[in-house]
């Protein structure tokens, strides 16, 4: 079943945005990574020691179906955050076919961020600004 969740982004204060978000709904983060864990990216600059510390990803279930997740956006990786675009809608369909599809249908006319594509976290994952303005993750889990 394709579930939809809303993702966060955050200048610098992820984790105690987050932190306050379980004093409130409860319940154990289902992950946490820091920048510093990623693995290399080609053509992504060598990080700060600070930049390393910041939330790359992070997840709180808040029912059975929705889990609210967020990161630090790092000035290099995206726009700079403001109120109004500093969440995304993040799509988690079943089948390659279906990332495919729904990412083809939503992103026309927008602008790609990036393409559909095996991840290091062992998804297939893209996101894109629909024509509208609205953000969106696809992130189909490769299990």
């Amino acid at each position: 079943m394709t579930t939809v969740n809303i993702y966060l982004s955050f200048n610098d204060n992820c984790l105690e945005a987050f932190n306050f978000y379980k004093s409130v709904f409860g319940g154990e983060f289902s992950y946490i990574g820091t920048f510093g864990e990623m693995p290399p990216q080609e053509g992504m600059p060598p990080l700060s020691e600070s930049e390393k510390n910041k939330i790359m990803h992070i997840g709180l279930p808040i029912s059975a179906e929705t889990i609210l997740m967020g990161s630090d956006v790092l000035e290099n990786m995206g726009p700079k955050i403001t109120q109004g675009n500093n969440f995304s809608i993040s799509i988690s369909p079943d089948s390659k076919e279906e990332a495919d599809r729904l990412f083809a249908g939503l992103s026309s006319g927008g602008t790609v961020v990036m393409s559909m594509n095996q991840t290091f976290w062992g998804a297939y994952y893209g996101m894109f600004t629909d024509k509208f303005g609205i953000n969106w993750m696809i992130n189909m889990e490769l299990s």
